[in-house]
């Protein structure tokens, strides 16, 4: 069935337009004034007083991650719900294999397990460890399965993590395959001697857990991987920056003409890490890495926004419950790392900051779907309203007031950091490849699909 429309403010990064949008077969078909309504086939949508979005693009999600204390707790169709409730549309997850197995066993694996995905969704693919073969299992994990991002953690070296060299021979491999690489930025060796330090001290809560991975750790490994990037010729896209210094290396590097784009979360926006003082049930749920910062890194990152420095708002989506989390009550290091956000990205970074002055609504955009659609190589199908993109749309009701609570969110998490946060403006249609899946909060569940990403 056709999907009319009608009386929206289109809004897209590059401007407003005051139209009607005409659907069909999963594409927007038709932008115009007074678009008529001639086929009773048509649905037909008055979208009069509010905001016509494109859908969102998390470009930063975690959903049924093994773990320590097995899976996170949002797999992929739960994570998915929530995701869509909020306006998002399209996930990019991750493929991370086990040690020994090659990208290609890993992301066909990954692939049975998103099969229940209600997203749209695609990955960044992971390489874990070294190994002689992978240029050639980068290049064809590009070419076969038109995935071209590749992630590398500069922390966690007991488990995922690859030292300096390493990242550099995988930067010339992805570089010569046409791909990117996207980093965790930490250096892992002095957080390990730090956390070694705190236990031997018997420092042990949760508070600690921010005192192991200081902002320097953070900014010392983005200025390296900066320089490894140079050397190799490659772009880069840098993971959840959560520190003043950070932007400082990655706007010197961008003014230099350097292709480095940066991402930040929700959480390094609205939270600081007053949130580690009290009992530990109260605060176990903020352990994430990096963990919450200062009120003047806050202050940095939102400017960073607004002058174009960070280019994306991912979740980094990986929420627990608080019995994983208890895992660690005696020990910080071992409570499980992760928050939720998927729902809740959209309608806070509007109230927090289209509402306030800090971006204005057209840069919503640009950091909630277009920018990220840009820069993983799925645009103009995605992040856009225009004649031929798919027809992925919020309906976007500015009036609406909301408060975020474990008791009325839908991921499976009985953790929620946002508890308590008051929101104005939210989805009232959420419209996915041409088909309503969501009116007035009622989720209607229509299968998604793998998005292929064009060449970068």
């Amino acid at each position: 069935m056709d999907l009319l429309i009608i009386n929206g403010s289109l809004i897209n990064s590059s401007g407003t337009l005051r139209a009607d949008i005409l659907c069909r077969d999963g594409k927007i078909i038709q932008i115009g004034e007074n678009l008529a309504n001639e086929n009773d086939q048509i649905q037909t949508i008055d979208a009069s007083g509010c905001l016509i979005f494109p859908g969102g693009i998390d470009p930063h999600v975690h959903m049924h991650l093994k773990t320590n204390s097995e899976f996170s707790a949002d797999d992929f169709y739960t994570g998915s719900k929530a995701a869509l409730i909020g306006g998002t549309t399209t996930l990019v997850d991750f493929v991370t294999p086990e040690k020994g197995q090659t990208l290609i066993q890993a992301t066909e694996l990954r692939m049975k397990e998103a099969e229940n995905c209600l997203c749209d969704y695609t990955f960044h693919v992971s390489p874990v460890e070294w190994r002689a073969c992978m240029p050639n299992e980068i290049t064809r994990i590009a070419n076969e399965s038109h995935l071209r991002t590749f992630k590398v953690y500069m922390a966690y070296k007991d488990t995922i993590g690859l030292d300096d060299g390493e990242i550099l021979l995988v930067m010339k491999a992805v570089a010569k395959a046409g791909g990117m690489v996207l980093l965790h930025c930490e250096t892992g060796d002095d957080i390990e001697s730090k956390r070694i330090q705190l236990i031997a001290e018997k420092k042990l809560s949760p508070r600690y857990h921010s005192v192991s991975r200081p902002a320097q750790m953070e900014a010392t490994a983005v200025k390296r991987a900066i320089d490894l990037a140079a050397e190799a010729g490659c772009p880069i896209y840098i993971v959840h920056v959560s520190t003043k210094l950070s932007l400082e290396y990655i706007q010197k590097a961008q003014s230099n003409g350097q292709p480095v784009f940066a991402e930040t979360c929700p959480q390094y926006l609205l939270l600081d890490d007053t949130s580690y003082e009290g009992a530990f049930d109260q605060v176990c749920g903020y352990v994430m890495s990096p963990p919450l910062r200062k009120k003047e890194d806050k202050e940095a990152l939102w400017e960073a926004l607004r002058t174009g420095i960070i280019q994306t708002i991912g979740t980094d989506h990986c929420p627990f419950n608080l019995e994983q989390k208890r895992l660690g009550r005696d020990n910080f290091t071992l409570i499980p790392n992760g928050a939720g956000g998927v729902e809740h990205r959209m309608t806070l970074l509007y109230s927090y900051g289209v509402l306030t002055g800090k971006i204005s609504v057209n840069q919503f955009v640009s950091l909630t779907s277009a920018n990220a659609a840009k820069i993983l190589g799925f645009y103009p199908q995605k992040g856009l309203i225009a004649e031929g993109s798919d027809a992925d749309l919020i309906v976007w009701n500015t009036e609406k007031v909301q408060m975020i609570s474990v008791g009325n969110h839908h991921s499976q998490s009985d953790i929620n950091i946002y508890e308590g946060f008051k929101t104005k403006g939210s989805p009232d249609v959420v419209i996915k490849n041409g088909q309503v899946v969501v009116e007035s909060g009622t989720l209607t569940e229509l299968p998604g699909r793998f998005l292929k990403t064009n060449p970068l």
